[in-house]
């Protein structure tokens, strides 16, 4: 079984690593700056449904360092770093209520994410002033993570998902 899981930690990783670098180089442009489809994300909200929740930090971990290594910098990794942690917190706990659904998960990721990132901007900027973009933050993160949401429901429906708890 260990196998296994390691193959499957390796393959969404790639996965997410893949997914990171098309967002990179195929830029969607929503006219807002810093506002991301967040393609990665679709890889953990898949992991949550299938592997184990941490298999999905390790994943996140993993791709935002080999990411940030080849194509950013170290603010764009520790930014990751704490807009993929707070995102998977608030995905985690939503998904153990058990009564929301895929895309549900996924829209609060979305905006967890970039939530996470603006706080760790106005403590580098040390100007609390910048927090008067959350609204446009939380607007796009619903409307990235409806986006991510169905497709990997879609996904889910149509694709036999590991089930590794082992």
């Amino acid at each position: 079984m260990k196998t296994k899981r390691l193959a499957y930690l390796s393959l969404f990783t790639a996965f997410a690593i893949i997914l990171s670098y098309v967002e990179s180089v195929v830029p969607i442009n929503f006219g807002i700056p810093g506002v991301k489809l967040g393609l990665a994300n679709f890889v953990i909200v898949l992991v949550l449904f299938s592997m184990k929740p941490v298999d999905a930090i390790i994943i996140n971990i993993a791709r935002i360092l080999v990411v940030g290594i080849l194509f950013g910098n170290a603010f764009s990794i520790v930014f990751s770093l704490c807009g993929a942690f707070v995102s998977f917190l608030c995905m985690w706990l939503v998904k153990k209520i058990k009564i929301f659904n895929i895309i549900s998960i996924s829209v609060v990721g979305g905006v967890s994410h970039n939530v996470g990132q603006l706080i760790v901007a106005a403590f580098v900027v040390n100007s609390y002033q910048i927090m008067y973009y959350v609204p446009v933050l939380i607007i796009s993160g619903v409307v990235t993570g409806v986006i991510i949401g169905i497709i990997a429901q879609i996904v889910v429906s149509k694709v036999k998902l590991p089930k590794i708890y082992d």
